[in-house]
């Protein structure tokens, strides 16, 4: 069958099949490996100077509404049941965004009582909120419809370094916010932090550990800031308004959040994740693992068996392909045997869990690895290469190591 072509010439891949359809040798990965759903949220107050992600404010979405989320997303899932069949067990969703929290509970109840005969018994849904959008009766609402895990994009509790990254909420909502999520019954709350923003001091940081960490929270994330081509910090660094990140700092800032993390009974599982009393998000340990997902929402991507295709961006076009019945994909790639291993080795080394020797096609290096600090000997001899602290510091070049 010909496909006629419907995504712009500049997006690379292949192009994707307008009913969505999967190989068969993709297909049969579904019963042998965990799936997720991620649910993509695109909506935005503001946008921060520093995010590049597929967000909309209000008057950037030409026709689309908020009210219309639910529905358009219930027709995809629709989708990826005539792809797959029936849907496989769900292990996990996350919902992303963009601020999902602008979203009423009830959005999120319909979606689920249309795939919820696929839910396991031990789901995890996750959902990302910004603390100055959240009340005691939507944390509630969002609980009561089976949302069981709760990540709070932080950033940093310095009102100095938010105003760099345009962020508009006070810090104070933060302990607020997470204080309700508990209160409400929220047993799995995380917080996002980003460290190495310009005019951020190691104190600043520190700050922002200890007001995280002091927090009833099990789990959070650490993020070297990264200036993104086309954001406005990235017009900023270009035009000399604002110092870029310095790696050194950034690794600096990084040793003080593991030295905080352990301080606090937390410990680290995945090199930008820590966790308290076994946390850990296990949508993400899907991705880590090269397993199956589905992602569902305006530019959202997916990957099942070694195909992975992305979403259309803006909210207008994604939902008029799938109202006609089509898939909203803009392009697809088959992943070869060499990028499988390579994303395999790359998502593998950053995890707690490590690499296992026997996946490398060369494991010569690993001795002068070892031997440099960069990745435990131990765990070595038991078959597994796991980075040490410092290894973390450089994974990048343990992986170039590595691939060679």
């Amino acid at each position: 069958m010909v496909f006629t072509q419907r995504v712009p010439k500049e997006l690379a891949g292949e192009v994707a099949p307008l009913n969505g359809a999967l190989s068969e040798s993709a297909l049969a990965s579904l019963p042998v490996a965990d799936f997720g759903l991620y649910l993509h949220v695109p909506f935005c107050n503001v946008r921060c100077g520093y995010c590049d992600f597929n967000t909309y404010t209000s008057t950037e979405l030409r026709g689309f509404r908020r009210e219309d989320w639910a529905n358009s997303i219930g027709l995809e899932l629709d989708l990826a049941k005539r792809v797959i069949g029936d849907l496989p067990d769900i292990q996990t969703i996350f919902i992303g965004g963009g601020t999902p929290t602008l979203l009423p509970p009830g959005d999120f109840e319909k979606v689920f009582d249309n795939i919820e005969s696929a839910f396991t018994s031990d789901i995890e849904i996750t959902i990302e909120a910004n603390p100055d959008t959240v009340t005691k009766e939507s944390l509630s609402g969002y609980y009561k419809a089976g949302i069981n895990r709760i990540s709070f994009g932080m950033q940093s509790a310095v009102p100095s370094v938010l105003k760099v990254l345009d962020r508009t909420h006070d810090p104070k909502a933060v302990s607020q916010a997470v204080e309700l999520a508990a209160e409400v019954g929220f047993k799995n709350i995380s917080l996002d932090l980003i460290y190495g923003t310009p005019t951020e001091t190691d104190n600043d940081w520190t700050e922002s550990l200890l007001q995280a960490l002091s927090l009833p929270i099990n789990h959070f994330s650490a993020y070297s800031l990264i200036v993104e081509p086309g954001t406005k910090l990235h017009q900023q660094v270009k035009s000399g308004q604002v110092a870029p990140p310095d790696d050194d700092i950034s690794a600096n800032r990084y040793l003080i959040a593991e030295s905080q993390a352990l301080a606090h009974g937390f410990n680290w599982y995945e090199v930008s994740n820590w966790g308290k009393g076994g946390a850990r998000c296990r949508h993400n340990e899907i991705y880590w693992q090269s397993g199956n997902w589905w992602g569902a929402g305006p530019g959202a991507h997916s990957h099942v068996g070694g195909i992975r295709w992305w979403n259309k961006k803006h909210p207008a076009v994604w939902a008029q392909d799938l109202a006609s019945g089509d898939s909203p994909a803009a392009g697809r790639e088959v992943l070869t045997p060499d990028q499988l291993m390579f994303e395999a080795v790359m998502l593998s080394l950053r995890t707690i869990g490590g690499l296992a020797v026997s996946r490398l096609e060369n494991p010569n290096p690993l001795l002068g690895l070892a031997k440099d600090g960069l990745i435990d000997p131990k765990k070595l001899d038991q078959g597994h290469v796991v980075l040490t602290l410092e290894g973390r510091l450089l994974a990048d070049l343990v992986l170039r190591t590595l691939m060679k």
